[in-house]
């Protein structure tokens, strides 16, 4: 017997001596922090307007709210440390009293009840060895260790306590995990993590361990005995006395179901500045998340613009409006609004609808004559119905003044000024469609055109957005300046640096030239189709309708806001001919009036004049093919077309 002790004596040291042998290979075989990346935690962006009032997150599986401490209760940190682990405080990132303990209440209960794991171990599980979780060898707790040990070394308790509590998945509600305490006290309480209370507090402690077994909304006896659990174990710690663990364990739960994380105050804001992300931002940035966009959009004038369109609009079996305002100075969004509600339709009208412009299309073709010369004061178009044939390359086409008027000679100016599609029609022609199409792009237009010859009167194949005409618009308005839109000013990232969005400009006009074409606009609101129309302040625009009354505009400007404003009904064959309490619905009977509610308030203080241009324009000769001389109508035209 002494014999066999001694051989199983020998036998028990040599195993020993291999297995720590074994041990400190694996310890020395493991990397090291300096190795190891932490993980990527995604987490929400957050979305604000120009004011800082949020307006709604941008959220994918994960919640995560980083708080790196801030807003988190000491009671919160009292229960997870009593809970998870008691000697936080007295030991490194391992716990060797933990361990043994832990050992001998699985032995004797035959079944394992007790990890030996710390929250640095944890932490180190979290976010430098994903997927340990799931497997969960020995040799990969003896890394997790090491880590553990070597993180303690390098951080303080807080810092590892801090981070434990942003890194810990608490549950998963609706398909969304709930991932720290910042986005657990939301998902469970609706309530931000610095307004727990004890019960709530002592819950949320209690769920890492079991997040789905104990989620309070699928199984509330098991959430209600393991946050009893979790009072016991503060009890023990001396955080809490017996009296005050009685009376927290016998508060209700209190959980509450809600929508904090997908409710947004301006739901088509958010989906357009997420479209802005994904082209500004790799995949893997995105997916992270953490990111505080703060925005140009300026949650007044969205009111403004709903309310606008809301006096309006809004009565059984009217349509639809959309509204968008860029700043000209630097191509800034100012404010995307539409009549429809989010959970009628996500498709935002005010960004995305491709609508016909109709006759606000003739800015652009003025624009491009101004351009090459063309001085809208002194060149006349002879006014009158062009049938089938005029135009030699388009053999089918005929055009018509809307209200069935010809004025014979016309200067251009005035021609805009009351919407003649006949005049503006020759002047495409003399232009070329090609030479139209190439200035719609300069001012901002971004939909495909086709350079036909109709386009010259807002004949456009696909058309194009509210967005779209507010910046090119916004062009005319700042001098010539195109702007490229965007409606993010900064971006903080999740390592503290911070994305600012420098304007994107280029001229492609020249002040005088712009000039021409803000006095020609401002015809329109003086004694044109809008007239009466005015917002007490100079202003310049134009009314469009399309010949089926399918789409109808206002589309106008400041000096300092762009605004472009579209009525129609989401099908796109559906005429406004006979629309309750209307009638027919031209740019100047909805949409006029909408964007002077809109510009009248929205302007504020800022009504100052278009400053004077800086280069004169200067005019060159024009011999366009269907001009006519100043009180004459042209020879060509009169003699193919004589009425």
């Amino acid at each position: 017997m002494v014999t066999l002790a001694v051989v199983l004596l020998a036998g028990a040291c040599t195993a020993a001596a291999v297995f720590a042998g074994w041990v400190v290979h694996v310890v020395d075989d493991a990397p090291t922090l300096d190795q190891l990346r932490p993980r990527p935690q995604p987490a929400v962006t957050t979305v604000y307007g120009s004011d800082g009032s949020r307006l709604g997150f941008i959220a994918g599986d994960v919640l995560r709210v980083p708080l790196d401490g801030r807003g988190v209760t000491a009671t919160t940190k009292r229960a997870t440390i009593a809970i998870e682990d008691r000697r936080f405080y007295h030991h490194g990132g391992i716990d060797y009293v933990g361990v043994a303990r832990a050992a001998l209440q699985n032995l004797v209960s035959d079944r394992t009840v007790q990890g030996g794991s710390t929250l640095t171990m944890q932490l180190v599980r979290n976010l430098y060895l994903p997927g340990s979780g799931a497997n969960r060898t020995l040799e990969r707790k003896i890394r997790e260790a090491a880590l553990a040990d070597q993180l303690d070394r390098e951080h303080t308790k807080g810092w590892i306590l801090d981070h434990y509590l942003d890194n810990v998945p608490y549950g998963t509600v609706g398909g969304q995990t709930a991932v720290g305490i910042g986005a657990a006290a939301h998902v469970f309480f609706d309530r931000p993590a610095e307004h727990l209370t004890l019960p709530q507090a002592a819950l949320l402690a209690g769920l890492p361990q079991a997040p789905t077994l104990d989620n309070p909304f699928l199984h509330p006896r098991r959430a209600k005995e393991r946050r009893a659990e979790v009072l016991a174990a503060m009890v023990r710690s001396g955080d809490l006395t017996q009296a005050q663990a009685a009376r927290a364990g016998r508060a209700p739960l209190g959980v509450r179901r809600n929508d904090f994380f997908g409710a947004r105050s301006e739901p088509y804001v958010v989906d357009y500045v997420a479209r802005e992300l994904r082209a500004r931002y790799e995949p893997a940035v995105l997916r992270r998340g953490g990111l505080r966009v703060h925005t140009t959009i300026d949650p007044r004038l969205q009111a403004l613009g709903r309310q606008a369109i809301a006096d309006h609009l809004g009565q059984p079996g009217q349509p639809q409006a959309a509204l968008a305002s860029v700043d000209p100075s630097d191509g800034a969004i100012r404010a995307l609004v539409s009549s429809t509600t989010y959970g009628e339709t996500q498709f935002d009208y005010a960004a995305f609808a491709h609508r016909q412009p109709g006759s606000t299309f003739k800015a652009i073709d003025l624009m491009d004559a101004v351009r090459r010369g063309v001085d809208p004061d002194t060149t006349y178009y002879d006014s009158h119905e062009l049938g089938a044939g005029w135009l030699p390359t388009e053999p089918t086409w005929s055009v018509q003044t809307d209200d069935g008027v010809y004025r014979g000679s016309i200067s251009l100016a005035d021609a805009i000024a009351v919407s003649d599609n006949t005049v503006y029609a020759q002047l495409g022609a003399d232009l070329g469609a090609d030479s139209v199409r190439q200035t719609a792009y300069d001012m901002g237009v971004t939909s495909h055109l086709d350079a036909f010859p109709a386009e010259s009167i807002g004949g456009l194949r696909t058309g194009v957005t509210p967005l779209e005409m507010a910046d090119a618009y916004a062009t005319i308005a700042d001098g010539g300046w195109r702007n490229r839109v965007s409606a993010i000013a900064s971006v903080e990232l999740p390592d503290g640096r911070v994305d600012r969005t420098a304007p994107v400009r280029r001229q492609e006009f020249t002040d005088g030239q712009a000039a021409k074409v803000v006095d020609a606009l401002k015809g329109v609101l003086d004694h044109g189709t809008a007239a009466g129309m005015g917002i007490g302040c100079p202003a310049a625009g134009k009314t469009g309708t399309t010949s089926s009354f399918t789409d109808a505009w206002f589309d106008g400007f400041t000096p300092t806001l762009s605004t472009a404003v579209w009525v129609g009904y989401p099908d796109e064959t559906t005429s406004m001919s006979a629309v309750p309490g209307y009638g027919e619905v031209f740019g100047a009977t909805i949409p006029a009036p909408i964007w002077q509610e809109y510009m009248q308030s929205a302007i504020g203080s800022a009504c100052d004049d278009f400053p004077a241009p800086q280069t004169p324009f200067s005019a060159v000769p024009f011999d366009g093919t269907y001009q006519s001389a100043a009180g004459a109508p042209s020879v060509r035209a009169s003699r193919r077309f004589s009425r």
